[in-house]
């Protein structure tokens, strides 16, 4: 039996043998009821990771978006803990190596997060031919800069903006390349666009590109090879175009904002959690941008809170799914799950510009 068998069946007996969580004495109905949504939302998400788990390993086919019902089980998992952890402020426990609040998250549970990792893996992997670049963090970080430079940055503004721009591509895809998405039809590849975002991107860097060639030629010559390479295919499929085109349809503008957005934000993991909004929420972003006051600016439109949501801010618990507004501070201290995202970003950063 080969090493990811072995890890495969480890985790399925975990899944069969792992209890919810301990009786407790003397619960109030309040806790009691807490207590028994979060058992039910355990042992739900336990059983769709075994059930994909089955199939995968099986060869059967699988649902549309098949990560679909893994996402909403692992969410009601961390909704109901920290409803839990509201009820009985003694369940929360020590830190989990996913840098989650312990009060959303019991620690006991990592090995089922690393079963719905792999699963995505897996159900995510980049289709056949699609077109790989063997430096693929570089390149993030020299189109963003070369973006940035032809958008009028100065040089040290312009490596802020490759340095967000390579916390977005962990934010989108946790630094894979030419990923599909299991959750979604339309959104695909390494910066995870659709066809019409891709097809706009391409649209704006035509129009650059001239500029692009004379600040650095040798980019713009790898870019020509590139276009040459995914002749004929999805753009979205060769992980140099896809990256290219997502940084120009939605986020080459707000670059000329850097030097404004360092002195509101001097924290870089807040500079990449507001590009990201620019992703999720991209309207209200630009308004609290030209607000003058973009921490306290606020948002309440209801489509716009479900779209948070749906991106795992103010997702988890009764508490924050109330919620029919939040200002701008608010939103980039509930984005905690793209922490651990955006360092490994840092670090990889760090890495690349000591090469």
């Amino acid at each position: 039996m080969g090493l990811r068998r072995l890890a495969a069946a480890a985790v399925l007996a975990f899944l069969v043998t792992t209890p919810a969580v301990g009786q407790q004495r003397e619960l109030t109905p309040q806790q009691a009821a807490a207590l028994a949504a979060y058992d039910r939302a355990l042992t739900d998400f336990k059983s769709i990771l075994a059930e994909r788990r089955r199939q995968i390993d099986a060869k059967e086919p699988l649902p549309n978006l098949p990560g679909q019902a893994l996402y909403l089980a692992r969410v009601a998992v961390i909704s109901s803990y920290k409803d839990l952890t509201d009820a009985v402020p003694s369940r929360i426990g020590k830190p989990n190596k996913f840098e989650i609040p312990p009060a959303y998250f019991d620690a006991a549970i990592e090995p089922l997060i690393d079963e719905y990792a792999a699963l995505f893996e897996i159900m995510e992997a980049p289709p056949a031919g699609a077109q790989k670049s063997p430096t693929p963090f570089k390149d993030v970080v020299d189109l963003a800069i070369a973006i940035a430079r032809a958008k009028g940055l100065a040089p040290d503004h312009a490596e802020i903006a490759g340095r967000i721009s390579l916390g977005l591509y962990f934010a989108e895809t946790n630094g894979k390349q030419n990923v599909r998405n299991a959750r979604s039809n339309t959104y695909m590849g390494s910066f995870q666009t659709g066809p019409s975002e891709d097809r706009n991107g391409r649209r704006k860097w035509e129009k650059i590109k001239g500029d692009i060639a004379a600040i650095d030629p040798e980019l713009s010559a790898r870019d020509d090879k590139e276009e040459a390479r995914a002749r004929g295919t999805d753009h979205r499929f060769n992980h140099w175009t896809n990256v290219r085109n997502g940084l120009m349809n939605a986020h080459a503008d707000i670059f000329r904002e850097i030097p404004g957005i360092v002195k509101t934000l001097p924290d870089p993991i807040d500079q990449m959690k507001l590009f990201e909004l620019i992703q999720i929420v991209p309207t209200p972003t630009r308004s609290a941008l030209r607000s003058g006051d973009l921490l306290n600016y606020r948002v309440s439109n209801p489509t716009i809170m479900k779209h948070l949501r749906n991106n795992s801010i103010f997702a988890f618990g009764q508490a924050d799914r109330a919620r029919t507004s939040a200002s701008f501070r608010e939103i980039l201290a509930a984005m905690w799950l793209f922490n651990r995202k955006f360092e490994k970003a840092m670090a990889k950063y760090a890495e690349i510009r000591t090469r």
